[in-house]
């Protein structure tokens, strides 16, 4: 090969790499977004009779998700400065939720099952 080839081939070589095309291009990139925002806090009351996960500690603002399977559910909360709405009724295959906008301790019952306890920890 003379040096006019191998100067030639150098140029496409790099610009092949350059432009993706080589084995060892750079991919196309993927355009960012900003990071989506928090998923909310959840609690799951489930079909054996709990609150998973039993306490659940959050931020002071936010939301905590109430899910409730196929075996029907409520949440009543003790009597608190800031306590949220209860749930009641017989929830089941659905999601409330309750914002947590004071700091505090905030348990919970679930009339259907009063064995069923939780507690949400707002700081």
């Amino acid at each position: 090969m003379t040096v006019r080839s191998l100067t030639l081939l150098a140029v496409t070589c790099f610009a092949a790499g350059a432009c993706g095309g080589g084995a060892y291009g750079s991919s196309p990139q993927t355009p960012t977004t900003p990071n989506p925002p928090p998923v909310a806090d959840q609690v799951n009351a489930t079909a054996s009779l709990a609150f998973e996960p039993p306490t659940l500690t959050t931020p002071v603002g936010h939301t905590v998700t109430f899910a409730f399977g196929s075996v029907g559910h409520n949440v009543y909360f003790d009597a608190a400065t800031g306590a949220p709405a209860d749930i009641s009724g017989v929830n089941a295959n659905t999601s409330v939720t309750r914002t947590f906008d004071t700091a505090g301790t905030f348990t919970y019952t679930c009339h259907i099952h009063p064995g069923m306890r939780g507690k949400v920890v707002a700081q």
